[in-house]
């Protein structure tokens, strides 16, 4: 008999993680005067209405955490494998706004963390309850996929790693180009990690397109690699 420790331990992970914007005020950006290169505008950055997905990656693993407790999944060893690394990703997270209004190499550090961990959950997902399960684990990890790297070009820039903004979005979009199609190669086959990951690529695109065009057609290429390595597993 698994015992349902894990289950109540995601559940609460998950119930403090999709609370935090709330709890600690909400995130609009790293602060520029927390750097000592301050920037207006990075190129690595997608466009404001990207981030709505949170929206999305909040309700579905509410709706997941809430079925994996209270439905009889809890003791379901079908369900037991990605709970660890759940626990790992979002508990932490709970904390990244906090740290990440006031120490953004810290928040960057968090998000990998955070990234390395749902990655691991998403490989350790089960082929049954897809969309109650895999799904919204695979949405979770493709957006902090984009994110962990738009972070990063963010704190290089802001620190004075480099002459160019350009070099550090380039990296980002190599990055989590890469880690995408790594992913489907040796971690998980489903489509929807590829949507979250592509859906970031895609507001790069927006956020440059009228005046960064070498950057927008980047991120138009990393949306047409990952997507078309997504769409093979449709």
């Amino acid at each position: 008999m698994i015992d349902p420790i894990k289950a109540v331990l995601t559940f609460c992970a998950a119930l403090f993680f999709v609370l935090s914007p709330a709890l600690t005020g909400g995130f609009s950006g790293y602060d520029p005067a927390l750097f000592p290169v301050p920037f207006e505008k990075h190129p690595a950055q997608p466009a404001g209405y990207a981030f709505a997905i949170w929206g999305l990656i909040y309700a579905w693993l509410t709706v997941m955490v809430a079925v994996g407790l209270f439905t009889g999944r809890a003791t379901d060893p079908v369900w037991e494998g990605p709970r660890l690394p759940l626990i790992l990703s979002l508990a932490p997270g709970a904390a990244w706004i906090g740290v990440a209004n006031q120490f953004p190499v810290l928040a960057t550090l968090l998000i990998f963390w955070m990234l390395g961990t749902a990655l691991w959950a998403l490989h350790r997902c089960p082929d049954t309850d897809r969309w109650l399960l895999r799904v919204p684990v695979a949405l979770y990890a493709g957006w902090l996929t984009a994110a962990s790297f738009v972070s990063l070009a963010l704190v290089g820039t802001g620190f004075g790693v480099g002459d160019s903004p350009l070099v550090w979005a380039v990296i980002a979009l190599a990055g989590a180009t890469a880690t995408g199609t790594l992913s489907f190669k040796y971690l998980t086959k489903e489509p929807a990690y590829a949507v979250a990951l592509c859906w970031g690529f895609i507001g790069i695109v927006v956020a440059n397109s009228t005046d960064n065009f070498p950057v927008a057609l980047l991120a138009a290429a990393a949306t047409a690699v990952v997507g078309k390595v997504g769409l093979k597993f449709i």
